[in-house]
C-alpha cells in the first residue's frame, strides 16, 4: 500500500472482528482474554448480527433456546432465563444485549460502520482495512464474522420505479413498516416467508402469497419452557453440551438409527407422528436414512405432504402447498406456526408463479405473466440470502498479489475447513463456506471455529511466527472431502441455496460440509495433533 494511504489517520489491532453477532462477540471476548488488541466494527447500531436485522413480525429462532446458545460460560448459562422452546427475535436480541453488558465488550465495538475494503500488505505482513466512513484499521489478523446469512438477495422487478407502495426485505426489516388494514404481497416461501405470513394475515387487509416453490416445513410445537425442564436441563448442561458437540447435527436429540425401510408401515407411521409431535428439525431424526435413501426419504415426504393437504381447506390451494421436484431436507426445512392453516382464512390468497411468472411491477401493484394485476400497498420479500459467500465477497478482500476472494472463487468457494483460503494469509472466516455451520446449531459452529482460531492464534506467537495461511493441497483436498459429503447426501438434488442456485450466475458448489459437526469436530483436533501440518507459517507464496 503506498505512503499517501499510510499517511492517513489509521488504528492499528492485533485482531479486527469484522461483525457484531454472535461469532463476532465471542471472538472479542475470548481473544481479549488471550491478551490480544482486538477492535470490532459492525455496519448495525446495535449486537446481535442476523437477530438485530430480522425483525419481521414473526421472527423465531427454528432450534431450541436451551441449545442455541452460548455454552463458553457456565455462569451466563446458569443466569439467563429463556421463556419459549424457540425463542422469538425480541428474546435473541435481548440475550445478545445482555452478553454485550454482562462481559463489557460495547466499547470495543465501533457500530453504524460498514467496511468496505480490505487489502493484504505483503511486506508488513498485515491487513489495511478501510471503512465507509472513512477509517483506515491495520490489523495483523482480520477476522470475518460477517454472518453466512446476511447479505441479502433481492430481485428487481421490471417496472420497480414506477410502484407507489412501500419494498421491504425481511432481512432488513425497517421498524416503522405499517400493515394495518393494507393490501400486503408477500414474495419467497423459505423459511422467513413461512414465518412472516401468518403474522402478516393477522393484521392486513388482504394477504397475498406469490410462492414459485413450495417448501416442507414442520410444525414447531412451540410452548412455553416448563421450569423443572429447564432445571434440569441446566443441572445437566456440561453432559448436554457436549454431547452436542460430538453429534452429527450440534443438538441433543437423537436420530433413530433404524431405516426407514426396516420396520413395517405401522410402525413407520408410529415414528414419524411422534416426531411430528414433538416438532422442528426432530422429524428428520426419524430414522436414519431419511436424508441419505430416496426411498426413505420419499416416505417421509409422504407423511407430511399428508399433513399439508389436512390442515388446508381447499384442496386446489393443498395441493399448491405440497412441495415437488426435491426431497425433503434437501432445502432447509422450515418451522412453522400454522402457516399452512392461514390460506384457510378468507383475505389470502396463494398466487403460484410457478404457473405464472411475475412479470413486473405496476404503479399499483405487480403483475403476473397471466396478465393479472395484484394491488398492492407493501410488498415484502422473503427472498432469502446470497448464503456462505455473500457477506465476505461483498467486501473488496484482496489477497496475495491483489487477487480479489472474488476473483478466488469464481468458480466455486474453496477454503480448508471453511476457516481460511490459501493466498490470504492471517484471514479467517468464521463459518464460512465448507463448514458445517447451516447444517447444525450455529452457536456450537462459531465456539468451535473461534475457539480453533484463537488456539492457532497462540500457537503462532509461541512459533513467533508473523502469518499463517493453509496449503494449496490441503485446500483442494477439503474441497474434494467437502464434495464426497455432499453426494453422499439428497442434498445436491434440489435446486437450494446451499448450491446456490437462488442468486443468479452463482456457480453451483454445494457450499456447507455435510459430514457432520462431530466428524468435522475431530477433523479440526486433529490438525492441531497434526502440528498444524496443512498450514505454512511465514510463507512467501504466489497463489493461483
Amino acid at each position: 500500500m503506498g505512503d499517501e494511504a499510510r499517511g492517513l489517520s489509521e488504528d492499528v489491532v492485533d485482531v479486527l472482528v469484522v461483525g457484531a453477532g454472535f461469532g463476532g462477540m465471542y471472538a472479542l471476548h475470548k481473544l481479549r482474554g488471550l491478551g490480544f488488541s482486538v477492535r470490532v466494527l459492525e455496519r448495525g447500531h446495535g449486537v446481535g448480527g442476523t437477530w438485530y436485522w430480522n425483525r419481521y413480525p414473526g421472527a423465531r429462532c427454528d432450534i431450541e433456546s436451551l441449545e442455541y446458545s452460548y455454552s463458553f460460560s457456565a455462569e451466563l448459562q446458569q443466569d439467563w432465563g429463556w421463556t419459549q422452546r424457540y425463542p422469538t427475535q425480541p428474546e435473541m436480541r435481548a440475550y445478545a444485549e445482555h452478553v454485550a453488558d454482562r462481559f463489557d465488550l460495547r466499547p470495543h465495538i465501533t457500530f453504524g460502520v460498514a467496511v468496505t475494503t480490505a487489502a493484504y500488505d505483503e511486506d508488513d505482513g498485515c491487513w489495511r482495512v478501510g471503512t465507509d466512513a472513512g477509517d483506515l484499521i491495520t490489523a495483523r489478523f482480520l477476522v470475518l464474522a460477517t454472518g453466512v446469512l446476511s447479505a441479502a438477495s433481492v430481485p428487481q422487478f421490471p417496472g420497480q420505479e414506477r410502484f407507489r407502495g412501500r419494498i421491504v426485505h425481511t432481512g432488513s426489516w425497517p421498524e416503522d413498516t405499517e400493515v394495518d388494514g393494507l393490501r400486503v404481497g408477500v414474495v419467497g416461501t423459505g423459511s422467513s416467508g413461512i414465518q412472516v405470513v401468518p403474522h402478516l394475515a393477522e393484521r392486513a387487509g388482504h394477504l397475498s402469497v406469490f410462492q414459485r416453490t413450495a417448501n416442507y416445513s414442520i410444525s414447531a410445537a412451540n410452548q412455553p419452557l416448563a421450569p423443572e425442564y429447564v432445571r434440569d436441563v441446566k443441572a445437566r448442561y456440561p453432559e448436554l453440551r457436549e454431547q452436542a458437540r460430538r453429534s452429527f447435527t450440534g443438538s441433543t436429540v437423537p436420530i433413530n438409527r433404524q431405516s426407514a425401510l426396516a420396520v413395517d408401515q405401522e410402525e413407520r407411521d408410529r415414528r414419524f407422528e411422534e416426531r411430528w409431535a414433538l416438532g422442528g428439525f426432530a422429524f428428520l431424526g426419524s430414522f436414519d436414512d431419511v436424508t441419505r435413501d430416496p426411498e426413505a426419504n420419499r416416505l417421509a415426504a409422504r407423511f407430511v405432504e399428508d399433513k399439508i393437504r389436512a390442515a388446508v381447506d381447499d384442496p386446489t390451494t393443498a395441493e399448491l402447498l405440497v412441495p415437488t421436484g426435491h426431497p425433503i431436507g434437501s432445502r432447509r426445512i422450515c418451522v412453522d406456526t400454522g402457516y399452512h392453516a392461514t390460506f384457510n382464512l378468507p383475505h389470502v390468497r396463494l398466487v403460484d408463479v410457478r404457473r405464472a411468472p411475475i412479470t413486473g411491477l405496476t404503479e399499483a401493484g405487480l403483475r403476473t405473466a397471466d396478465g393479472e394485476e395484484h394491488p398492492l400497498h407493501l410488498l415484502v420479500l422473503a427472498t432469502g440470502f446470497d448464503a456462505m459467500t455473500g457477506s465476505f465477497v461483498r467486501i473488496d478482500v484482496r489477497g496475495r498479489g491483489g487477487v480479489t476472494l472474488r476473483e478466488k472463487w469464481a468458480d466455486g468457494a474453496r477454503t480448508y475447513l471453511g476457516l481460511q483460503t490459501a493466498g490470504f494469509p492471517n484471514l479467517f472466516t468464521l463459518t464460512g463456506p465448507g463448514s458445517p455451520a447451516v447444517l447444525c446449531n450455529m452457536f456450537l459452529a462459531l465456539e468451535q471455529h473461534v475457539d480453533w482460531v484463537a488456539d492457532l492464534l497462540v500457537e503462532m506467537r509461541e512459533r513467533g511466527a508473523r502469518t499463517v495461511e493453509p496449503t494449496v493441497d490441503a485446500e483442494q483436498d477439503w474441497s474434494e472431502q467437502v464434495a464426497r459429503a455432499a453426494e453422499r447426501t439428497l442434498y445436491p438434488q434440489a435446486d437450494s441455496w446451499y448450491v446456490g442456485a437462488n442468486v443468479p450466475g452463482k456457480p453451483r458448489v454445494f457450499l456447507p460440509y455435510a459430514g457432520g459437526v462431530g466428524k468435522y469436530r475431530r477433523i479440526c483436533e486433529q490438525v492441531v495433533v497434526d502440528g498444524y501440518r496443512t498450514f505454512v507459517f511465514d510463507a512467501d507464496l504466489t497463489v493461483v
